[in-house]
Parts: structure tokens; C-alpha cells; sequence
């Protein structure tokens, strides 16, 4: 039987999501609970690699077991596991889904501060200067004319291909936050942290849209802006297609 898990972590204790020998994972931590709870040696695939320091609130993977589950089996997860990590749901799909592959969004989301929060600590990041949204505003939509990303993708990867079809890119105020939110059918390692570095350069008035386009036309790395540290950056939603999947009862 192939069960999904929805979850949401906090990823300030974790190397990341991908399992690492000798470094704290969400990966190995839930494997880990997975294992312990079902007595038997549990693998877990996730719906993407989120980097150390990245959060997830809205998280996807798999793994199959011979049995059907317990009914409170979610309430003991949840009890075993830390406090940063919670289990939203676990269900039962067909064998043809898979976190990664069957994910045909993924929308993440940055936050930025000119304030000193105290209690979004580890949740966003601040910067120490202004930025004109509406300019930033303007760039995202010129970011949605292209589909060959290499100006943002982190070097040396095993990438096969650079292309990621946009859905959505803009900046919103939300209190003190200024919030940047990404929707794609897929994204390269780094790709939001450089893409929301190189759209801050433009609210600062460091890079005007003629710059930008260069950046992304070159097809270089070091030719856009800085990679913004992880704090600051969730994986918000993974979208499914869950009519292809569902064995009733289903409530994803």
C-alpha cells in the first residue's frame, strides 16, 4: 500500500529535507519515527529537496507499507516526533503517485522586514533598506516572459534542463512583511533565494528592467543578484492532481 504524508516543518534545526549522513534531517527525523512506530524499516519520498534552514507549511511525501494503518495513527506520529514537525495527514493513494513526479506546482514564498521582529525570528529576513514594490512588481512580470532560468540556477547541478514555466510572481505587503510569492511547474537549486535577491537589487534602485533582462538573457549565474539566506524562504503549496491518485476514503 503507498500512503501519502502532508506535513509542515520548521526547518531552522535541519540540514534540509534530503537525508544526510551525520547531519540533522527532516527526512532521516521522519524516517526515523516512521520506523520506530511501524517496526520495520520505513523510506520516505519527498515532494522536493528544500535546502538547510528552509521551511515547508504545506509538504508532501511517500512510502509503502503491507498494512493498513492505524486510525490514530497520525495522533502517535505527531506525539513521537519534535515539536517543528507536524503531520497534517497520512492517506492512502494508488501506487502510480509520487511526491516528487506527480507534484504539477510548487508555489514558495519570501519574506522580507525593514523591522525588527522578534518574534518571526529564523522566519524571515531583514534588510536594511527600502524597496519600491510597485518597481519589484513590474520585474516579476517581466521575470514571467522567460522560461530558461540559468541566471538563477546554483552551478553544477545534475540538472537536465534549465526551463521552468512560471504561473505567478509578485510582491505583497503584509504588515510589517513584504512577501514574494513564486508559483512554477518545477524549480532549480537556489532558484528563489537569487530570484528575490536580483528583484530586491530593483526595489532599491540598484538594477532597472533593462539590467534585469541582461541577467536573465545572459544565462550566467554571477550575473544576478545575491542568493538571500534561507530563513527567509517556505515551500507553501505542492499541487496535485488528486483525481488520478484517490482510493476512497480520501481527504487530502
Amino acid at each position: 500500500m503507498r500512503y501519502v504524508i502532508h506535513l509542515a516543518y520548521n526547518g531552522t534545526a535541519y540540514c534540509g529535507w534530503q537525508s544526510q549522513p551525520g547531519l540533522p534531517t527532516v527526512q532521516d527525523t521522519l524516517e526515523e519515527a516512521l520506523t520506530t512506530l511501524l517496526r520495520t524499516p520505513v523510506a520516505v519520498v519527498g515532494c522536493g529537496r528544500t535546502d538547510s534552514g528552509v521551511h515547508a507549511s504545506d509538504f508532501y511525501a511517500h512510502f509503502d507499507f503491507q498494512s493498513e494503518l492505524d486510525s490514530n495513527f497520525v495522533f502517535k506520529i505527531n506525539n513521537y516526533l519534535p515539536a517543528d514537525i507536524r503531520i497534517f495527514d497520512i492517506f492512502q493513494v494508488s501506487q502510480s503517485f509520487h511526491a516528487r513526479f506527480s507534484a504539477v506546482s510548487r508555489t514558495y514564498q519570501y519574506y522580507v522586514s525593514t523591522s525588527k521582529l522578534p518574534f518571526c525570528q529564523g522566519q524571515y529576513c531583514r534588510i536594511f533598506f527600502n524597496s519600491d514594490i510597485d518597481a519589484m512588481n513590474v520585474a516579476a512580470k517581466v521575470l514571467m516572459e522567460y522560461d530558461d532560468f540559468t541566471s538563477f540556477a546554483k552551478l553544477h547541478t545534475d540538472n537536465k534542463t534549465n526551463i521552468c514555466q512560471l504561473h505567478e510572481a509578485r510582491w505583497d505587503r503584509q504588515g510589517e512583511m513584504l512577501v514574494f510569492t513564486i508559483k512554477a511547474n518545477r524549480f532549480l537549486r537556489n532558484m528563489v533565494r537569487s530570484v528575490t535577491g536580483t528583484l530586491l537589487d530593483v526595489g532599491r534602485g540598484k538594477l532597472d528592467i533593462e539590467g534585469l533582462r541582461a541577467i536573465v538573457e545572459q544565462k550566467n549565474r554571477c550575473a544576478a543578484g545575491v542568493s538571500m539566506p534561507a530563513q527567509g524562504l517556505f515551500l507553501t503549496n505542492v499541487a496535485y492532481d488528486w483525481e488520478k491518485y484517490k482510493i476512497p476514503p480520501f481527504n487530502p
